[in-house]
């Protein structure tokens, strides 16, 4: 219950601001053009709190539904409007102001994510050094040539201090690159760049990228030592503690860390005989069972929920810190968020084309759940997951689909080439078909959402 309500709280959170930006972009910009807003609401449905200044001056709510907000603003179309409003009304505004104003809500979204992105690269994170681990045979990065200890400086021109964005950069590249240049460091000291090839059906796939690229950080023999037990997972129910040292399994004697995990890995389902000193240095047995989990190339494994302790002094030697100062921080920003939005566009059209599985959709469980992990892995990671958000609700809303921000900068459009409004019938007309579609996608991401949930 602790752990559902802190997901169900940060998704709150998490939707509160994003949507509270997306809508005052839409009320400051009117605001500023001269439009008359009657109603700024945080939420959809029936109000539960509302504030207003004067019975002139725009109603503040707070509604029942926590998946939205609106600004609504005086517009003839809505509804009969005052002789006095009617200068003040959005109808009557010249076309680019018009524009303006709808455009402001996913322009908003774009500014929110720079902002986050900026405040990220000034605080700084610490990250895993991009060291690599042995690769697998056959895999993209075995073929290209990459050794175990080779440390990844950059990709496709970008430097990638930590393991993080390494891969976050490679996903956005793998997108527009069927080949990728990799600079790295050898463990004699020379630098060298390699060549990726990315096949096609793998660039839009990110499972699939991950699974057949063969990156992997580098993982220095260490004792077997329980630093991490995941709450109701197959080691904390079969009695292993914090700070336990494996000594054997089935008589094997376990001599690192790495055995230990390739030994479990291949014993999925298989009740296994342990034998453990505790942190107190009594010795025991007992049974162990590991958890039977499919990975994405449908290979079965075994996964018992830990994690090892990693010495301190190793741990240090294998970390980075990565911080920028205000103005380099503020270009990568927005170099960031320009790169995340094209990666979305691109997948987007790729998904509309057939090239890239819809299963890339995630809906709202699961964004409850990317916002109770991130939240869990810290601030700074939170926040990366809010920029996140924001790009791709700034990408949906200008999707060319009625009902959205896109759909009417469509029409605005069209009237711009044929000199005249699009008649409200067929805005009318067409609006209901972008209400189908938009209620088709959103259904088609929650399905997806509970297929995940299950599986």
């Amino acid at each position: 219950m602790p752990s559902l309500l802190h997901t169900l709280f940060h998704f709150l959170v998490a939707l509160a601001v994003l949507v509270t930006i997306h809508e005052l972009g839409h009320y400051w910009v009117a605001r500023w053009m001269g439009v008359k807003v009657i109603r700024f609401s945080l939420g959809l449905g029936r109000p539960v709190w509302r504030y207003q200044k004067h019975t002139e001056a725009t109603e503040f709510t707070l509604s029942i539904l926590p998946l939205g907000g609106y600004v609504k603003m005086v517009d003839e179309r809505e509804g009969e409007v005052a002789a006095k409003d009617l200068p003040y009304a959005f109808n009557r505004q010249p076309l680019p102001r018009r524009v303006a104003i709808v455009a402001a809500g996913p322009l908003f979204n774009f500014i929110l994510a720079i902002l986050l992105y900026w405040a990220v690269f000034m605080l700084g994170e610490t990250g895993l050094k991009p060291l690599l681990g042995n690769p697998a045979p056959a895999t993209l990065a075995a073929q290209a040539g990459f050794a175990t200890g080779d440390e990844i400086l950059s990709v496709a021109g970008t430097a990638t201090p930590t393991w993080e964005l390494v891969l976050t950069t490679l996903l956005e590249q793998a997108v527009d690159h069927e080949t990728m240049a990799v600079e790295v460091k050898k463990t004699n000291g020379h630098r060298q760049v390699l060549t990726l090839n990315i096949p096609d059906d793998v660039a839009s796939n990110p499972e699939k990228l991950h699974a057949q690229l063969g990156f992997k950080p580098y993982e220095p023999e260490f004792p077997a030592r329980i630093g991490t037990l995941e709450p109701h997972g197959a080691a904390e129910k079969a009695g292993l503690q914090v700070g336990d040292l494996l000594l054997s399994v089935d008589d094997i004697p376990i001599r690192h860390w790495q055995q230990w995990v390739a030994f479990i890995r291949s014993h999925p389902g298989e009740t296994l005989d342990v034998v453990l000193e505790h942190a107190n240095g009594v010795r025991s047995r007992l049974e162990l069972t590991p958890l039977a989990v499919q990975t994405p190339e449908g290979q079965n494994i075994g996964r018992i929920g830990a994690a090892v302790a990693v010495p301190d002094d190793l741990q240090n030697s294998l970390q980075v810190e990565y911080r920028l100062a205000p103005g380099a921080a503020l270009i990568a920003a927005t170099r960031k968020t320009f790169d995340y939005s094209a990666l979305t566009v691109k997948m987007v059209g790729r998904m509309v084309t057939g090239r890239a599985a819809v299963e890339n959709l995630s809906g709202p469980i699961s964004i409850a759940q990317y916002a109770g992990q991130s939240a869990r892995l810290g601030y700074i990671q939170f926040l990366k997951f809010l920029a996140i958000v924001s790009i791709s609700l700034g990408i949906l809303n200008l999707l060319p689909i009625p009902v959205l921000d896109g759909g009417h900068l469509l029409f605005y459009a069209i009237e711009a080439v044929k000199g005249s409004p699009v008649s409200d019938q067929t805005q009318l007309w067409f609006q209901h078909i972008g209400m189908g579609l938009l209620l088709g996608l959103m259904s088609l991401a929650l399905f997806l959402d509970i297929e995940r949930l299950f599986s």
